[in-house]
């Protein structure tokens, strides 16, 4: 059977991914969970945020394809043994991302956050700013994404550093490996949290790192809430150790109305808005994946679940 069930509860409407599924390959039969039938016969499923125990309902499933960038609301799951998990990878998301964050940094670095309080009181006061080319900014997570925004920054003026579990070569970047992590931090002005979300990275912004970092770094996170321990962050903005932030991930999304986050002058918060997924560019690399799935061969950006990533 030619069919792909979809499996994205949070989402209130996929009728996007279905029609452009469809214009794909007219060949395949969409079904969107819990309404697919024929369970037993089904190999392939996209999902993002899938119920707990979804995957247990598909026998012979082969393929757990996630929706977008990231993988954790799939791996957090039990999976089925010999089924293979595949994420998202994806020029036009590194794009807006990349871009995300460098307006990220120049709004920090033009003050834009303070003035746009200055307006609500209508206060006319310059303050000092700062060059790109006098900011040095770290990459924490320097893989696909985080290597695709240090050449935005790079080309930008930015003398920009990254740091990965294993050694990465990009031009006019420098780099740093895991055992590199306290060197690479005590050079960083503006942080870029760009990790993936596993066991070892949960809550990973905290007092420590917080500590290695110059006082009055910068910290932007577009990689995921639970990165962040959020008492020791709001001590560090307390203490000055960090001079402010841009969050656009977070623990718990929505992020609640009476979060403290909301109201801190020295926070800036977007709602999880780097980059959003289009079914146009994702769709046909999930289907490529899926023939690829039929005839037995090696499928396009698989997950290695030991990492996580």
């Amino acid at each position: 059977m030619n069919k792909i069930v979809l499996i994205c509860p949070e989402r209130n409407d996929v009728s996007k991914w279905v029609e452009t599924f469809k214009k794909e390959n007219e060949s395949l039969t969409i079904e969107v969970y819990p309404e697919d039938t024929d369970r037993e016969k089904t190999e392939f499923v996209a999902t993002w945020n899938p119920p707990a125990d979804a995957f247990e309902k598909f026998p012979n499933l082969k393929v757990i394809a996630s929706m977008a960038a990231g993988v954790k609301h799939i791996t957090s799951k039990e999976i089925p043994k010999n089924v293979k998990v595949t994420r998202v990878k994806d020029d036009y998301l590194n794009y807006d991302l990349s871009y995300f964050v460098l307006n990220s940094i120049l709004n920090y670095l033009r003050n834009m956050p303070l003035y746009f309080q200055h307006q609500e009181e209508k206060t006319w006061n310059r303050q000092a700013y700062k060059r790109p080319k006098d900011t040095t900014v770290g990459i924490l997570g320097f893989g696909n994404i985080g290597q695709a925004i240090g050449k935005v920054l790079h080309k930008n003026d930015f003398e920009v550093l990254g740091w990965s579990r294993s050694k990465k070569e990009v031009e006019g970047i420098t780099t740093y490996e895991e055992p590199q992590l306290d060197e690479f931090l005590a050079k960083v002005e503006v942080l870029v949290c760009m990790l993936p979300h596993t066991p070892a990275t949960e809550n990973i912004l905290n007092k420590k790192l917080f500590q290695q970092l110059p006082k009055g770094a910068y910290l932007i996170n577009v990689g995921r809430g639970a990165h962040l321990q959020e008492e020791d962050f709001l001590a560090a903005l307390a203490s000055g150790q960090l001079s402010g932030a841009a969050l656009d991930v977070f623990k718990t999304e929505p992020l609640p109305k009476e979060h403290s986050f909301w109201n801190h002058d020295k926070i800036t918060i977007t709602p999880h808005t780097a980059s959003i997924t289009n079914p146009k560019t994702i769709v046909p690399k999930m289907i490529e994946n899926y023939n690829r799935m039929k005839n037995n061969e090696t499928l396009k950006d698989e997950v290695d679940l030991q990492k996580g990533y």
